[in-house]
């Protein structure tokens, strides 16, 4: 059950309506997650732009949706985890891939690499050893990398957040979060 209800879109200022409508035009639907963020247009925008900038770096979707997984299912949000299944998908996941990224694991090296390291900031809060750092360097990721992947896990940690604390109710394919997470 939601704690923080979604918006219906006609509810919203003629800006935020604007921006829901570009959205749910780009998906194909307006998933609540971007309903529940229309309480806060500012948040709803900053959401979008960090979202976009980032689609525009070094990662690929694929890799995005990785993270994004590996992200979700450490934090316990069953609605990004969810969210983020389906996504992967339409990035060319497989269902063995999306299991194994809830793990933080991957059969290609590089994938393998940035999702140790995800879970390695994730569950340490950023406070990341200088061993962990340089663990990652030698696997192949560079200092841009590393701070791209910050920034997907902290686009990442907002959604995880928003979610959790509003009670989103899911809206995706539902996946069951892990018993560990």
């Amino acid at each position: 059950m939601s704690r923080i209800t979604p918006i219906p879109v006609e509810q919203t200022d003629a800006a935020t309506a604007a921006t829901l409508r570009a959205v749910q035009a780009k998906l194909g639907a307006l998933p609540n997650m971007f309903t529940t963020f229309a309480h806060a247009p500012a948040a709803l925008q900053g959401y979008l732009q960090l979202s976009e900038a980032l689609a525009g770096g070094r990662l690929s979707a694929r890799q995005r949706e990785l993270v994004a997984i590996a992200v979700a299912q450490e934090n316990g949000c069953e609605y990004c985890l969810s969210a983020h299944a389906a996504l992967g998908k339409g990035a060319g996941l497989q269902e063995p891939a999306i299991r194994q990224a809830r793990e933080g694991q991957a059969e290609d090296p590089l994938d393998a690499a940035i999702l140790k390291l995800v879970l390695t900031i994730t569950r340490n809060r950023g406070g990341i050893s200088d061993g962990d750092l340089a663990a990652a360097r030698a696997t192949g990721l560079d200092d841009a990398l590393v701070v791209e992947v910050i920034s997907n896990i902290a686009l990442n940690v907002m959604t995880n957040y928003l979610n959790r604390v509003a009670g989103t109710e899911v809206d995706f394919p539902r996946v069951t979060l892990s018993v560990a997470a």
